[in-house]
């Protein structure tokens, strides 16, 4: 399945999550599937970007590795199922959407938290996905530099 429908994907069931452990399964689908795209990117993404998506992938990672590791079937895994990435401006505008959306879903999980080693999981995961949503970001600035170029020359 093509990057942006998955990132759409993950979204709407971040949306939709109700109560803390739900959503912080999709808080963990979320950088799994930031994992996936920033692997896509390092090994077959534009040279320029292949940097800033080895980084991805080490923090969205990261961001899965601070969370409990949810059940899930294997069908269920969001990240398994990118096959694609046709266009990596828009999937990494999606991402980055999607980032800022985990962010602020972590946010309102911590502050609601009755346990403090959820709490410290979520503090965590939440500078995860800052720092990864950072990558995201200077990789849209590079794409758009190398556009310039192009333009230009």
């Amino acid at each position: 399945m093509d990057a942006v429908r998955l990132i759409l994907t993950s979204s709407r069931a971040l949306a939709s999550s109700v109560g803390g452990r739900r959503t912080l399964t999709e808080v963990w689908q979320a950088q799994a599937l930031a994992q996936a795209i920033g692997s896509r990117l390092a090994v077959s993404g534009p040279p320029e970007l292949r940097g800033e998506a080895l980084g991805l992938t080490e923090l969205a990672g990261r961001g899965c590795g601070v969370l409990d590791t949810p059940d899930l079937d294997p069908g269920d895994l969001l990240a398994a199922r990118l096959t694609k990435l046709d266009d990596a401006r828009e999937a990494l505008l999606c991402l980055g959407d999607l980032l800022a959306e985990v962010g602020i879903a972590l946010v309102g999980v911590a502050s609601s938290a009755a346990e403090e080693g959820t709490y410290w999981q979520c503090m965590e995961a939440i500078d995860a996905a800052d720092e990864s949503r950072d990558r995201v970001l200077e990789m849209l600035r590079k794409l758009a530099a190398r556009e310039g170029v192009l333009r230009d020359g």
